[in-house]
């Protein structure tokens, strides 16, 4: 398996001279390609005169499974840690938990003394309840509106009538039970109760509907005709046909009335207004009957809107402070924020918690522990090959024996430059994590491409980028292309896949009939390449450019 080694195991030049290398690689390859070309010239020049003898490496095409690898190291971290703060001033009451114990989201960690706070929340609670009482006042200030139920007599103003303060506007009656009242013979009278049942009989047509005895005067009076008397007022339900021009009598436990009356409404009132103002509109039509707080009519002026929004923007002011003592409250009662593991409780019940400042001391340290993450920064080389859902090995610097398998959820594309190189932050997420910690240093692998029961070769048999030397009688001869190889060998394109440090897989173009050759110089180059010293695009094994006039190793001419 071809694994990148971490950063600080490679051979590779110091920072500094990394850097110069990222920024004049053009130039070296440029000075290379010409060096390469004009050791292609020579060699050529020199097989005019004779015809070295390269020393071949002849290797079968074989089954094998294949993995790219790309290595990196981080440091284990929990899957979600969060430090518990006060935002009040207390003494603390209860803290009923201790270093490593399991707690859930919302569990109590910590009560605090909240005496203090109580008290605001009662001070805002009055506050709010007077500007409420207020905005009330101010919003019925315009409005004129009937303090019991009855019947609307009459309405003396019209909209866009000016009203003024103490101006009567309105008449409401309340005919639902009429009145009669009557004198009874004094000592009769004396044994009248209220609610005791009357028999009142209408005048002009006789008829008799039952009443009730509401009250009984305490003092007797002399009548015209110099006989003690007292007044006795009988109410009568009214289901429509009585009207305050009808008179009648009645009597009580068979003791007849002194005489008639004029039946009268139980209730009147007379509407005033108590602001001046415009009509702005009626809420009720004469005749109407209406309840108790009903509106009549609606009032408006420049001083009644502003005494409304005033009165409405302190309601307002009032329940926000409100919000904010509750608020307050709930900060006295500390909770776990995450489901997880305490693993550090700085405070104990009975200290004092809280600052003047606005930096408050830690109280506690829950982890969620139920997976660990690892991040990594990978180079802006490298981190196109990067895709969620790839699998990861991770190995950790303390647990050099075991090797734990997490995979990418994270790629993110918020980069960081530092001297000229941009490198991204990855995030690998292990489950089954065993003995990791959060804190420990850890190198992470990550699986890029793999290929199983791959036809393969090594790497160093490949040049020109994509072909091989295989021998005249191997089966891929057949498909030799039109280029110049040593004696014994032709050279036949080939479709490459995955590679790691040793081998690369053929996609088509071989079979595992085939034999295929390298020279030593190749096998070589290409193991080195892991160390920084990969070659360049193009390039081939023995000093050969692909595509252009350089030869294959061992070769005459370029393609024909």
């Amino acid at each position: 398996m071809f694994e990148r080694k971490p950063k600080e195991e490679r051979d590779s030049p110091p920072d500094g001279k990394k850097n110069f290398l990222r920024r004049r690689w053009p130039v070296l390859v440029l000075v290379c390609v010409a060096a390469v070309g004009a050791g292609a010239w020579a060699l050529r020049a020199r097989q005019t005169q004779a015809q070295p003898s390269a020393e071949y490496i002849e290797a079968t095409p074989a089954r094998r499974s294949i993995t790219n690898v790309y290595s990196e190291s981080g440091t284990i971290e929990a899957a979600e840690s969060y430090q518990v703060k006060s935002l009040v001033r207390g003494d603390v009451l209860t803290a009923d938990f201790e270093e490593g114990d399991s707690v859930q989201e919302g569990d109590v960690l910590y009560t605090i003394d909240s005496a203090d706070a109580v008290n605001s929340v009662e001070r805002a609670q009055l506050t709010l309840s007077q500007a409420q009482r207020d905005y009330e006042d101010a919003a019925a200030a315009g409005c004129v509106a009937t303090d019991i139920s009855g019947t609307v007599v009459s309405i003396s103003v019209a909209p866009g009538d000016v009203v003024a303060a103490g101006q009567e506007v309105a008449t409401i009656r309340d005919d639902s039970t009429m009145l009669l009242t009557l004198d009874f013979p004094a000592a009769d009278a004396a044994g009248f109760a209220a609610g005791q049942e009357a028999q009142v009989t209408l005048n002009g047509t006789y008829e008799t509907v039952s009443g009730t005895v509401q009250r009984v005067s305490g003092t007797d009076t002399l009548s015209s005709g110099n006989m003690l008397v007292r007044s006795v007022t009988i109410a009568v339900p009214n289901a429509g046909g009585l009207t305050s021009s009808q008179a009648a009598t009645a009597s009580v436990g068979g003791v007849s009335a002194l005489g008639s009356a004029k039946l009268t409404s139980q209730n009147t009132q007379t509407l005033t207004a108590e602001t001046g103002g415009t009509v702005a509109a009626l809420c009720v039509q004469p005749g109407t009957w209406v309840a108790s707080g009903t509106n009549i009519l609606q009032l408006e002026s420049d001083s009644l809107t502003r005494q409304v929004e005033t009165a409405s923007d302190n309601l307002r002011s009032a329940e926000l402070s409100m919000e904010d003592a509750e608020n307050s409250l709930d900060d006295y009662t500390i909770t776990a924020p995450i489901s997880g593991t305490v693993i550090m409780k700085g405070v104990q019940a009975g200290e004092t918690v809280g600052t003047d400042t606005s930096t408050s001391e830690v109280l506690c340290i829950i982890q969620d522990l139920s997976y660990l993450e690892i991040q990594v920064a990978v180079d802006e080389l490298d981190i196109l090959s990067i895709q969620e859902g790839q699998q990861a090995a991770i190995v950790a610097d303390a647990l050099e024996d075991e090797t734990f398998t997490g995979v990418v959820t994270n790629v993110s594309s918020n980069g960081t430059t530092t001297g000229g190189t941009t490198t991204y932050p990855v995030t690998v997420r292990i489950d089954d994590y065993g003995e990791l910690m959060p804190g420990m240093n850890a190198t992470v692998s990550i699986v890029v491409e793999s290929a199983e029961d791959a036809l393969a070769i090594p790497n160093g048999a490949v040049v020109r980028g994509g072909y091989v030397l295989v021998t005249r009688d191997s089966p891929s001869a057949s498909n030799a292309a039109d280029l110049e190889a040593p004696e014994g060998y032709v050279y036949v394109a080939v479709e490459t896949g995955v590679s790691d440090d040793d081998y690369i897989q053929v996609v088509s173009g071989l079979t595992e009939e085939d034999t295929i050759a390298y020279d030593a110089d190749a096998a070589a180059l290409s193991q080195s390449s892991d160390s920084g010293m990969a070659m360049m695009p193009g390039a081939m094994p023995g000093g050969g450019m692909a595509g252009g006039g350089g030869a294959p190793a061992g070769g005459g001419a370029g393609p024909r």
